[in-house]
């Protein structure tokens, strides 16, 4: 809706940007104040941070060269301004954040399930401040609706991306912010009482798998079609990697649980020790 907060000579500052170093920053934030309750040594998880930083970014930059046919078939918009400012693909980044977090914690040694639980609160934060930029900006559009919280974007947000101004779109960008909102509150609770490592981590991949695969539906920006894959389903990509990490973590959240029980059983102890 208000893709510029202000200019400094020519230069904009788009709001974008502003949600997006916020997200970043309180992910960290989040991430080191929990993993400092579990007991993980602080500095590792600030470097381990910065690195999952730069690796979700670069991952979701990559992925949006694979579904965009723009960039494939213009590669030199790569080194572009417009793809630098854009946000990428989130779960590019998502993939990238977490291949880079798996052999940064063998590194340091970290626990991967335990530190992976203190880093899940603040990815969910990170997303409702990243879709509130999304909507600023105007990208990641809806389809038309006639419902009564429908929103029109301005020009300038369509001369960024594309976005239509003709008619009142579903606000999909504020649905999941929202209920990643929600979703954050629910594991930060969590995290207190959990019953096994590895279950916040997991709980986030599954439900923001199944709230990403159902937003798709009403979404009407240009995603692409990876491997023509869209052609072959009728499915978004996103769609189609939901359904991937959804069933994955469900599979794994089962499998932990299970083990977590007969732990349980064993030894009279709810929290196992081990990661």
């Amino acid at each position: 809706m208000y893709p510029e907060l202000f200019r400094i000579g020519s230069f904009p500052i788009n709001t974008y940007g502003v949600f997006l170093a916020l997200a970043f920053l309180c992910a960290i934030l989040i991430t080191v104040k929990l993993a400092a309750r579990d007991g993980l040594p602080r500095d590792k998880i600030y470097d381990l941070s910065l690195w999952m930083l730069l690796a979700s970014l670069i991952g979701s930059k990559i992925l949006m060269f694979f579904t965009e046919p723009e960039y494939r078939d213009h590669p030199l918009q790569l080194i572009s301004l417009d793809f630098l400012r854009s946000g990428g693909v989130f779960y590019g980044g998502l993939l990238g954040a977490v291949v880079t977090g798996y052999f940064l914690m063998r590194r340091y040694k970290l626990p991967w399930w335990k530190t992976a639980d203190a880093c899940a609160p603040g990815i969910a934060i990170g997303n409702f401040f990243g879709r509130q930029g999304c909507f600023a900006a105007g990208c990641c559009w809806g389809k038309p609706t006639t419902l009564p919280w429908g929103v029109k974007f301005t020009e300038l947000g369509h001369e960024i991306t594309g976005v239509p101004t003709d008619t009142y779109l579903h606000p999909t960008q504020l649905y999941e912010s929202f209920a990643m909102l929600i979703v954050f509150f629910f594991l930060l609770w969590l995290h207190k009482h959990k019953r096994f490592s590895g279950q916040v981590i997991l709980l986030y991949a599954l439900l923001y798998s199944v709230i990403r695969f159902a937003i798709e539906f009403v979404r009407d920006d240009p995603r692409g079609d990876l491997f023509g894959l869209t052609t072959l389903t009728g499915l978004s990509t996103s769609q189609i990697i939901s359904l991937i990490v959804g069933g994955g973590a469900l599979i794994l959240l089962i499998m932990r649980w299970r083990k977590a029980a007969v732990l349980t059983r064993a030894t009279g102890v709810i929290e196992p020790t081990a990661a």
